[in-house]
Formats: structure tokens, C-alpha cells, sequence
């Protein structure tokens, strides 16, 4: 247990950033469920693919996951909903 002040504040800004942080995680793994899912049953999934590419971007932003991640995932998503939609022979 800290006993230094400036210890106790930042266990309690640690644990308010890692409740935030969790939640953020867990809307993008939702989104990301929710584009494959739509791919999945045929469904068009653009709506499913905008608000997970929001929620990588948001999640980019504020430094909870690393730029790069979220653009590699948004690419991947975006380019299987692609091929599912217009495949090639």
C-alpha cells in the first residue's frame, strides 16, 4: 500500500485510466466481433465497419492502443468485408 501522497493519487488515477481504458477495449472487440459476424451471415456490414474504424481511431487517439494497431486492424477488416462482398474468381 502506498504511504507517499503523490503515490495514493496516482494508484487512484491508475485505476480510474484502467477502468476507462477496459471499457474502450472491450467496444473494440465488440466491433471488430460485430464486422465478422455481418460478413459471416451476408449481411452488408458497412455500419458494423464504420463504428469499429471510429472506435480504432478514438481508441488511437487517446493513446489507448498504438496507431499503428489500430490502422493495421482497421485495414484488415475493411479488406475482409471486401472480398466478402465482391469475390474474386
Amino acid at each position: 500500500m502506498a504511504i507517499i501522497k503523490s503515490a495514493k493519487k496516482r494508484n487512484r488515477q491508475n485505476i480510474i485510466r484502467r477502468a476507462r481504458t477496459k471499457v474502450l477495449r472491450t467496444q473494440i472487440r465488440n466491433a471488430v466481433k460485430g464486422v465478422i459476424a455481418a460478413e459471416e451471415n451476408g449481411e452488408g456490414g458497412q455500419d458494423a465497419l464504420r463504428k469499429a474504424h471510429s472506435l480504432l481511431a478514438k481508441a488511437a487517439s487517446k493513446g489507448t492502443i498504438h496507431r499503428n494497431t489500430a490502422s493495421r486492424k482497421a485495414s484488415r477488416l475493411a479488406r475482409r468485408l471486401q472480398k466478402s462482398v465482391s469475390p474474386s474468381s
